[in-house]
């Protein structure tokens, strides 16, 4: 532990001593004692968890390992998420699946459920008294819980937990976005950003902020064990594990598809891309296609009924699971992909792809007339130029993905141009080279020191250390 809160306290110290800003500060205990110094006095940490979809459950299981790794105490867990926090002791409010609701007309008919469940989760979170909060992405539902929570503090006089907020909002791809951060310090007290530039932003505009790394990293993290972090750039599994375990004939061409993580975007995407398989199929008589399916309950009962009437052979891959899934985008010829994290796994696994996209008609509008910037995919929008090909809104036809797909599989040039890419791309999303520095396997082989969780654990133990109450 000690390595790597040294390592981060370093970083830190030049900067303001955090405090724990917001609503109820003039209401703070006269103790002056730590909040670490709390959580000793309770024998345990309590940390309020909240993820609202797929990739948020990964991101906030890994979180929640290297702060059992971390914490000179027991961490104990409460909140709502998914399977992969359920394996590191969360059990859930109720299903992640409740609130993993994206879009802005998409969001109305849930609207009095989600209001529903987000009185639920603040009466948990007061009841539980959690040392720390922390929010995974889905800005919707955590910014307005962490709002609740801090009024909910402040109208008891009562001293309130730290709160934390993973993945700092795309304020960068919408017009005004910048000027609404001011806001999210009143009652968010750090945030853990993803992408290179976020944090300096963020400190600009009073919220403070660190750039931890993309999560993704952790894939090839994971993955490869032992070898300098720094260099981990690149994530292959075996294809050979992959033709021996689903007897793939020689010669045939594998297509991987990603149709996304949440229930409606799935069943969106999937009947396009079921329509395009089936114009591939024509051009290709040995066409075999890998649907990765994401670990959603709603999204697994989905496909597996509508794969039952698949026009050429498929191979479901359960989400989850970062080996499998390596394997089979090892095996695959170019990918098919829902935009979304996945274009950063293809950039990792080296996999050609392209990206598509569509949504209610009204949300489109919407994007359009809202979005500052050309590009969906993040590996786009960070190099600021076109390497992947991107179908969006009205131009997300069956007709010309099949035309994209067509065109990458037949052109070296093309597929050559997104592999060299990859390496600029992780380059840009590694963490600060002093942590990442600092990368070696933990005696647990479960956490990694100067993995993007790593340092988020890290900084929060720093936080709940140096903040009094």
């Amino acid at each position: 532990m000690g390595m790597a809160l040294r390592t981060v306290w370093k970083l830190h110290g030049s900067r303001r001593r955090p405090c724990v800003r917001g609503l109820w500060r003039g209401h703070a205990s006269i103790s002056g004692k730590s909040v670490l110094g709390v959580a000793a006095g309770d024998g345990e940490l309590r940390v309020f968890v909240v993820a609202g979809e797929v990739s948020g459950d990964t991101i906030a299981s890994r979180l929640m390992a290297s702060l059992k790794t971390l914490s000179p105490f027991p961490v104990r867990f409460a909140g709502v998420g998914g399977s992969m926090m359920y394996k590191q002791g969360l059990k859930s409010l109720f299903p992640m699946e409740d609130i993993s609701v994206m879009g802005i007309w998409e969001l109305m008919p849930h609207l009095g459920k989600i209001r529903v469940k987000l009185k639920e989760t603040v009466d948990a979170a007061l009841l539980f008294q959690p040392h720390v909060v922390v929010t995974v992405d889905s800005k919707g539902f955590s910014f307005r819980l962490l709002k609740l929570l801090r009024a909910r503090y402040y109208q008891q006089y009562a001293d309130g937990p730290v709160h934390f907020h993973y993945v700092a909002p795309s304020f960068w791809a919408w017009k005004g976005g910048e000027a609404r951060l001011k806001n999210l310090a009143k009652f968010v007290d750090h945030i853990f950003c993803i992408l290179p530039n976020e944090a300096e932003v963020c400190e600009s505009n009073g919220l403070s902020a660190n750039f931890v790394g993309h999560p993704i990293l952790e894939d090839a993290l994971e993955l490869n064990q032992g070898e300098d972090a720094s260099r981990i750039w690149k994530l292959a599994g075996s294809r050979e594990n992959f033709w021996s375990k689903y007897r793939v004939p020689s010669g045939g061409t594998i297509i991987s598809l990603l149709p996304g993580s949440r229930l409606q975007e799935v069943a969106r995407m999937l009947p396009i891309f079921v329509k395009t398989v089936k114009m591939l199929k024509s051009s290709i008589s040995d066409l075999l296609t890998v649907v990765h399916v994401a670990p959603n309950q709603h999204v697994e009962d989905y496909v597996d009924g509508f794969v039952r009437k698949w026009p050429v052979p498929v191979i479901l891959i359960p989400g989850g699971e970062t080996q499998p899934k390596y394997e089979a985008l090892s095996a695959s010829r170019v990918a098919l992909c829902t935009s979304g994290t996945v274009a950063v796994e293809m950039q990792i696994a080296r996999l050609p792809c392209v990206v598509a996209y569509r949504a209610h008609f009204l949300t489109e509008l919407f994007i359009r007339h809202k979005a500052k910037i050309p590009y969906i995919s993040l590996p786009n929008i960070l190099l600021n130029t076109s390497v992947i090909p991107e179908a969006l809104f009205q131009q997300c036809t069956p007709e010309k993905l099949t035309s994209l797909l067509m065109e990458l599989i037949h052109d070296e040039g093309l597929r050559e141009k997104q592999v060299l890419a990859a390496p600029e791309v992780m380059k840009l999303l590694w963490p600060p080279e002093k942590l990442a520095k600092g990368a070696q396997q933990e005696s647990s082989g479960k956490c990694l020191y100067g993995s993007p969780s790593m340092i988020a654990a890290s900084t929060i133990l720093y936080y709940v250390k140096t903040t009094s109450i």
